[in-house]
């Protein structure tokens, strides 16, 4: 916001401080000023009377001016077509520096000239602010204008403007009025408002009727002005509105604006003569179009917050009013309508317009609930003074009474614990006295009543921050933090994740990063969580929600490289999915490229689905997981996204752990990748659970003797069921199984399949004796014979 130091001095006395010292203290108090400005600049400015003026004998342009500034004659060539004798103006003596130029003594044309007369585009006064004929050449200024006064001064150019940068909590420095009471807080100054109180109650019996249909309409204040004067605004109220960066239009309109930047509260006059009736309602629900005052045709929708009168649109409530019932030079009786609006209701409205005004930025903010009554008290006391005001009818209001009585209280050893300070008691209430908080005493406690324009203040914290504000950040002293001395360690969960990195790093596989946010197409994926969540806005559909699976992630990410011919596409992926229940860690493993490759010795490891296995496999035990804790079953979680015969899951007691396999032919086609093995594992499970301890030890020295064993069996019969039970009727001595051919021929018998495993036992203690090795292999045999198993 733009703040005039003359403005804010007509509050409180700041004359004697500097627009720079000015600055550092609000941005101090936490008010930042961004910079500082002027209406006009330029050095050696006086005002003069032109007490000669000749045409240039060798132009057909130029004028040839004796100019009277007080002190001495100049003589001056000027080039304005509208320069003549008898003009009081604007002279820049040698040696004056303006915007861009510097001037000085030259001859022009043969002429000798010594300074020049001015417009005001040539002091930099923005050409918003100038009327056509200052537009057409020197500024002409009143014949009453003091020769050899200063000109910036005397018309009230002289100001400096501080751009105060608003902070979203402060919605009461969108109001002159409460500026000054900051800046009365800060210097500790006397700050005193127009007496303007109940100037709105007085009138006569009205006519006019105020309503709302809205909830988000909560007040509506109407007052009807039977009789105004339009006519040119005062000097000074000018001089305010260019320095807020508003032209000045008339005394009424001007009155609208002036009130709105002093009280904070936007306010809207309309001409009774077009109203449609006098009858003003605050309606949504509506859908036509509407041409605003600045005649721009806009569509309204049914969201949008509308005025309307008669049952007509007249104004877009908050933000712009309408065409047809606008201020013009044949207005003699006026409306006001001040108002409180639903915030967002407002910024909805503005933001799908673009419709960006001074009105709808202060009622987006907020507005204290005083404001719409300081406003109307306000603006029918200018509209007397300087609208000659008559025939004025009573206020009329829609919405309840407000009853305003916040209190907030806070301990002086609560304000020095959190600030780390040793403030008095007597300082700070003396800071929060300033800010008219008006602060009582009981005991340790500090209760304050907040002013209705703080609507900021609501806790003890905000009443502590206001007092460091006042009495300055520097009262903080400077004191290094503690720091205790603690034993760096990763947290299990952190560990857990650096080695499952760590170990697919050294396998050659690249990590991936991917994106969080997805298409409700890639939330269908291997080891989904359900419902997963939906962005409030999102910022496309393809972005609209938190992942839940890393599927199609990662599946991205391999055709994406693919498409570019990069062969290392061999990656991973750790990270949080989401869902209806707590947020899951999961791992997701893409394999499409050999996982080493030797092309010297013509060797490597393909990647297949036994690969994938057995790198996952690897992984489980490095963590501590194998054996009898980890299972391999057939893949009935997903065969949509997994080929159902090339496929498997891994289950960590009863609960699935990762589900992997080769990329099923139609899906990898969807997504445009080629031979591509995937699995995703949710590493909650294993993080859940505690892995084995890593045991080492040394080399058996003790020979092994291998057994092979051939067997027939239903062919339903699962390899690792047979396996199992080598192991568990074999112990201690089975050290290993494997399986070595597996076929299947009419000679074998109907739904029969061959099974061929290598055993291979191995005593820790001693060399076996054939009688001992006979015995055990037996036993397996009989047990193998229970679960239809017999030797072919």
């Amino acid at each position: 916001m733009n703040v005039s130091k003359k403005w804010l001095n007509a509050y409180v006395n700041i004359a004697d401080i500097s627009a720079e010292v000015l600055a550092e203290k609000l941005t101090d108090a936490g008010l930042e000023v961004e910079g500082i400005s002027t209406l006009a600049s330029g050095t050696q400015l006086v005002i003069g009377e032109v007490v000669e003026c000749e045409a240039h004998p060798d132009s057909d342009h130029l004028s040839m001016t004796k100019v009277n500034i007080g002190r001495e004659v100049l003589s001056i060539v000027c080039g304005a077509p509208n320069v003549a004798k008898g003009q009081k103006v604007i002279v820049a003596t040698v040696g004056a520096v303006l915007p861009g130029i510097t001037i000085k003594a030259a001859t022009v044309r043969g002429v000798d000239s010594f300074g020049m007369i001015c417009s005001l585009t040539e002091l930099g006064v923005a050409e918003k602010y100038l009327s056509e004929s200052s537009k057409e050449g020197i500024e002409v200024l009143p014949a009453e204008a003091p020769i050899g006064a200063n000109p910036l001064a005397y018309l009230g150019l002289d100001d400096q403007i501080l751009d105060v940068k608003q902070t979203p909590n402060r919605n009461d420095f969108m109001s002159m009025w409460s500026i000054a009471k900051e800046v009365g807080a800060i210097f500790n100054r006397e700050v005193k408002w127009p007496e303007c109180d109940c100037a709105s109650t007085v009138g006569v019996k009205t006519e006019l009727t105020v309503s709302s249909e809205s909830v988000n309409c909560s007040r509506f204040l109407g007052k009807k002005i039977g009789s105004v004067t339009l006519k040119p605004s005062p000097t000074w109220m000018r001089e305010h509105l260019m320095a807020a960066g508003i032209k000045s239009i008339n005394n009424v309109v001007d009155i609208s604006n002036y009130v709105m930047i002093e009280t904070g509260q936007p306010l809207h006059f309309y001409d009774t003569q077009t109203l449609p009736s006098l009858e003003i309602t605050v309606k949504d629900g509506l859908s036509e179009s509407f041409v605003t005052l600045d005649e721009e045709t806009v569509e309204i929708v049914p969201e949008d917050l509308i005025i309307t009168s008669g049952g007509i649109s007249i104004g877009l409530a908050g933000i712009m009013g309408g065409q047809d019932s606008k201020i013009s030079e044949d207005t003699t009786s006026i409306v006001i309508e001040v108002a409180s609006f639903d915030p967002v209701t407002i910024r909805n409205t503005s933001r799908r317009l673009n419709l960006n005004t001074d009105a709808s930025s202060r009622f987006i903010k907020g507005i204290e609930p005083y404001a719409p009554f300081k406003a109307m008290d306000r603006a029918v006391e200018l509209l007397i003074t300087y609208a000659d005001a008559k025939l004025i009818e009573e206020t009329v209001m829609f919405g309840p009474q407000i009853k305003h009585d916040k209190k907030v209280s806070v301990s002086v050893s609560h304000v020095n614990g959190l600030l780390g300070t040793k403030l008095t008691k007597e300082e700070i209430v003396s800071a929060l006295a300033r800010l008219h908080f008006e602060p009582t005493i009981r005991e340790d406690i500090i209760e304050c009543s907040i002013p209705s324009y703080r609507m900021d203040i609501d806790i003890a914290e905000d009443l502590i921050e206001e007092v460091i504000r006042m009495i300055g950040y520097d009262a903080i002293e400077s004191v290094l933090p503690q720091l205790p001395q603690t034993v760096g360690a990763l947290t299990p969960e952190q560990t857990t994740l650096r080695m499952i990195r760590e170990y697919l790093s050294i396998w050659g596989l690249q990590e991936a990063i991917t994106y969080t946010l997805v298409s409700e197409e890639m939330t269908k994926g291997l080891l989904a969580l359900d419902n997963p969540t939906a962005l409030a806005s999102p910022l496309s559909e393809d972005r609209k929600y938190v992942r839940n699976s890393l599927t199609h992630s990662l599946l991205d990410v391999v055709a994406y490289n693919q498409a570019h011919k990069n062969a290392s596409t061999n990656f991973f992926e750790v990270s949080m999915v989401y869902g209806d229940k707590k947020p899951q860690w999961h791992l997701g493993v893409a394999l499409s490229a050999d996982l080493s490759t030797n092309s010297w010795q013509k060797s490597g490891v393909k990647a297949d689905f036994y690969t994938l296995k057995g790198l996952l496999e690897g992984l489980f035990a490095q963590l501590g997981f194998e054996g009898t804790r980890l299972r391999l079953t057939a893949n009935d979680q997903d065969q949509l996204h997994l080929h159902p015969y090339r496929s498997g899951v891994y289950l960590l007691g009863k609960e699935v752990l990762a589900v992997f396999g080769e990329v099923h032919p139609a899906f990898a086609k969807q997504i445009g990748v080629k031979n591509t093995l995937y699995a995703e594992v949710n590493v909650d499970v294993l993080l859940q659970q505690t892995g084995a301890k890593i045991k080492f030890a040394p080399l058996n020295k003790f020979p092994k003797v291998t057994r092979d064993v051939a067997l027939v069996v239903d062919e339903k019969v699962e390899v690792e069921t047979l396996m199992t039970l080598i192991r568990k009727e074999g112990r201690p001595l089975v050290q290993s199984v494997d399986v070595f051919d597996i076929f299947a021929s009419e000679s074998l018998g109907e739904h029969k399949k061959s099974v061929a495993l290598k055993v291979v036992y191995q005593s820790k203690d001693k060399t076996l004796v054939e009688s001992e090795i006979v015995s055990v292999h037996q036993k397996i045999l009989d047990a193998l014979a229970k679960v239809g198993a017999s030797l072919r």
